[in-house]
């Protein structure tokens, strides 16, 4: 019977310092997104997700892949090098996604159109995530809130009277009287997490 080696049982770490240690999540951060990108275009092919749901979550996906591989620049010079050394090519929708940086939802008007419905779904999100994780503080939520309403006047076919922009353009009014310290109350953050919802379903059904 052959000697135990305790040295075989000993755990193997990718990295020794916290700088490669924060290399390696990055790296891992972006390959989950790819695979969770990759399984959400899957899950909407088979019709296994609504078209509203599934806009919001590629939306909301596409930006974290930019966030994610801009961390991971310096070890990579391109996606494609990525998918090589990861071995990710199975990820074709995925991959189609971030090519056209746009769900399939969203039809390629080649102008401003298509960015703009993006940016739009991006900060609806953001937002109601915001006030779903309980946060009320007006210097958090008043800069997304204001981005989407930007975002929404620069979309030039979106009429002005469009239901969702007036619930939006209501609530900025309401921070404009805050001081930044101030924080919604309980009431109030519940009152703009129905109306945002409002005003998303609304945004929704305007796009179909």
């Amino acid at each position: 019977m052959s000697a135990v080696r305790p040295e075989l049982y000993q755990e193997v770490k990718l990295y020794s310092t916290a700088r490669e240690r924060e290399k390696y999540d990055n790296l891992a951060e972006l390959y989950s997104i790819i695979k969770t990108l990759q399984a959400l275009e899957k899950a909407y092919i088979k019709d296994s997700i609504p078209a509203k749901d599934y806009t919001g979550a590629c939306s909301r996906l596409l930006e974290q892949y930019k966030v994610a591989f801009r961390q991971v620049k310096s070890e990579v010079s391109s996606i494609d090098e990525f998918v090589k050394m990861y071995k990710l090519e199975d990820c074709h929708a995925a991959l189609e996604r971030i090519k056209e940086d746009r769900p399939i939802t969203i039809p390629d008007d080649k102008g401003n159109t298509s960015k703009c419905v993006a940016d739009i779904v991006s900060l609806f999100i953001t937002v109601m995530d915001k006030l779903r994780l309980e946060i009320r503080a007006m210097d958090e939520l008043h800069p997304d809130l204001k981005d989407l309403a930007e975002s929404m006047t620069r979309m030039s076919t979106l009429p002005s009277d469009f239901e969702g922009r007036m619930k939006v353009t209501s609530w900025l009014v309401i921070f404009e009287g805050m001081a930044a310290s101030d924080d919604l109350t309980d009431a109030q953050a519940r009152q703009m997490l129905f109306d945002m919802d409002f005003a998303y379903n609304a945004f929704n059904r305007f796009l179909a």
